[in-house]
């Protein structure tokens, strides 16, 4: 290996994987959600807010919407 090494004459590119990168956003769920997933969480193994990322993906790959009524 050698002490130094020089990068001057080294060509950049693009990072193919930044149209995927998360985004950071803050959002206010009940402790009863968090609770639910934090215990999925810990029978498969992946953290929670991954959990609750893949089940947002699928509800927006499946166009699942809410059936909300409000009573007057």
């Amino acid at each position: 290996m050698k002490n130094e090494y020089d990068f001057s004459k080294m060509k950049s590119r693009k990072n193919p994987y930044a149209s995927r990168l998360k985004k950071s956003v803050t959002i206010r769920l009940g402790e009863d959600v968090i609770e639910y997933f934090k215990s999925m969480s810990e029978e498969s193994g992946i953290p929670y807010q991954s959990l609750i990322n893949l089940y947002l993906r699928d509800c927006a790959n499946h166009h699942r919407k809410l059936d909300i009524s409000w009573r007057p």
